[in-house]
């Protein structure tokens, strides 16, 4: 098996069993990488099922070729997905980053090569935003150039998913770049996958949310982490209003934080700029002007655009 294709260390069978028993709690079915091999049709071929949300993983090693010159402010996209993949979400996202971009006058790359991630290409970019990243994508000798760009300095946001995995096989992403462990979200039979909630925007003085409302009301698919982001280091911009929704339970474990569930923070990784928000599962939140405004603004302070910190 090619190093292109090939379950890379760290994520294990172990994680590929999470995996598999999250999508069979959530309606959905994982798929590990297996070898096939032909065999004959049947008399009366079954209904072809649904196409499956989970790739089978692989892990690049050939960087793509970058444009020769960028804009003085240039972001990086990168939508890899090794994991759950937001097929609707992640072209949305794109197309709205891509009209950002041409109204701010950045450059923008677009790329699902994990191969990126070393230390000339990450060197361009002035911010990298993970558009629903999932799984492991990363070789461990990209995994530390991409922690060596933000440390040194460079700007991160993730989106979503991107903080969306059971389990991580990459420790310093989870518990230092995102900041808390997704334990699950909202699923019948326990609750509506999708309901409307508030959101209590904490801090409307960062270049992501200013633009908010004190109390956003919003749909989507709500977030559940282990434990609350909030300590030394993380500013928690908005939470989410347990009072307006049901959080439900996954399997026996209940998803409710209690009074302090964030749904979007940043901090300072050393150097480098992270943002990181839960909202935006379906294609539609990426059209709305709010969320688009709050993305913008969380690029621009990531980049050094806007905003201070780090």
């Amino acid at each position: 098996m090619s190093a292109n294709n090939k379950i890379g260390k760290g994520w294990t069978m172990m994680n590929w069993l999470r995996y598999a028993a999250l999508g069979a709690a959530l309606g959905m079915a994982a798929c590990a990488p297996v070898e096939t091999t032909a065999t004959e049709a049947p008399a009366a071929a079954a209904p072809a099922p649904a196409p499956s949300r989970f790739g089978t993983p692989t892990f690049d090693t050939t960087p793509p070729e970058l444009p020769a010159h960028f804009n003085q402010t240039a972001i990086l996209v990168l939508s890899k997905t090794n994991g759950y993949r937001h097929t609707d979400a992640i072209a949305a996202a794109n197309t709205m980053f891509e009209e950002v971009a041409r109204a701010r006058g950045w450059s923008v790359y677009f790329t699902e090569n994990g191969a990126i991630a070393n230390q000339r290409q990450l060197a361009r970019f002035d911010a990298i935003v993970f558009n629903n990243v999932s799984g492991d994508v990363f070789t461990e000798e990209q995994r530390q150039a991409v922690r060596d760009y933000v440390e040194g300095g460079g700007g991160f946001v993730g989106i979503h998913g991107s903080g969306g995995d059971p389990s991580y096989a990459w420790d310093w992403y989870v518990q230092n770049l995102i900041g808390a462990q997704f334990i699950g979200h909202p699923m019948p039979p326990s609750s509506p996958q999708f309901q409307e909630a508030t959101v209590h925007v904490e801090d409307n003085t960062h270049p992501s949310t200013r633009h908010l409302p004190e109390n956003w009301v919003r749909t989507d698919e709500w977030y559940s982490f282990a434990e609350s982001v909030r300590r030394e280091g993380y500013h928690v911009l908005a939470t989410l209003d347990e009072s307006t929704y049901t959080p439900g339970q996954l399997g026996p474990r209940v998803l409710a934080m209690g009074d302090d569930h964030p749904i979007m923070w940043w901090h300072c990784e050393q150097s480098g700029r992270a943002f990181y928000s839960a909202l935006g599962h379906r294609a539609e939140t990426y059209a709305d002007l709010s969320y688009r405004q709050t993305l913008e603004g969380a690029v621009a302070w990531a980049a050094r655009v806007e905003g201070e910190g780090c």
